[in-house]
């Protein structure tokens, strides 16, 4: 059995969408879906309970005190669920086809510890088309329930890897031909002038707050930054990652 600090977490999946995408991928296995008593109708709740079903999941209604007792989350909207832990993906898998097709485009998160701000992180990833996330084992949130109810279940359809320091996995991805991107406000090319963006890439996104840690920056090959407007210094991580993953997006998808 993996040491405990190599999980990346994902047991308590709370929120429609997110345990609606747990059943839906079956990635891993559900244990059990809970409702709580005197839901509403909805076709999302009636989705849920006969893909569980379907699937041989126990579905069982608890009363308010004891729902709101198990969950985890502030909005768990009524419901949540068991599950096997997330599956790991080594370094190596995600930039094996650095040569060849699909070309990789990860995403790496540099001690970004607020789950709200990971979460979006990943659904942002998943959207965008990203093809792996690396999270340091350290200085970062694992999947928490908060976590996963702000991914709406991308953690479903992301494959993750686990890295014990992320300055030494940015280099084993030089090393395999990939090119690494940090954001940073001071950073001296646009991520609209990224010339890297249809080739084997990795983003790097810094922590709330200071930003990239010095050894992450000096192993990425480009420091680029958002254009502003305004007056902050500034976005947020999960909003800056939504730019430059979707930038990104869109030029890998452009015709020749």
């Amino acid at each position: 059995m993996s040491d405990r600090r190599d999980s990346l977490g994902g047991e308590r999946v709370e929120g429609r969408q997110a345990v609606r995408e747990l059943l839906r991928a079956r990635s891993r296995r559900t244990l059990e879906v809970v409702l709580a008593q005197g839901l509403a109708p909805a076709p999302v709740i009636d989705e849920i309970v006969g893909e569980a079903r379907a699937q041989g999941v126990r579905v069982r209604e608890a009363d308010r005190a004891e729902f709101d007792s198990m969950a985890r989350t502030d909005s768990a909207q009524g419901v949540l669920a068991r599950a096997d832990p997330l599956g790991g993906t080594d370094l190596a898998a995600l930039v094996a086809s650095a040569g060849g097709e699909p070309r990789p485009f990860l995403v790496a998160v540099d001690g970004v510890t607020d789950p709200g701000n990971l979460g979006a992180i990943l659904r942002v990833a998943e959207g965008a088309g990203a093809t792996g996330v690396l999270l340091p084992r350290h200085r970062a949130a694992r999947v928490t329930p908060a976590v996963a109810k702000a991914a709406a279940g991308a953690i479903e359809h992301l494959r993750m890897a686990m890295v014990p320091g992320l300055p030494a996995a940015l280099r084993a991805l030089r090393s395999a031909g990939m090119w690494t991107v940090g954001l940073d406000p001071a950073g001296a090319t646009s991520i609209h002038d990224l010339t890297v963006a249809c080739e084997p890439v990795a983003v790097v996104l810094g922590a709330e707050g200071p930003g990239l840690s010095r050894l992450a920056a000096e192993r990425c090959d480009v420091l680029a930054s958002i254009p502003r407007r305004g007056e902050l210094a500034s976005l947020n991580v999960a909003a800056a990652a939504a730019v430059a993953c979707f930038e990104i997006a869109r030029r890998r998808s452009a015709p020749n």
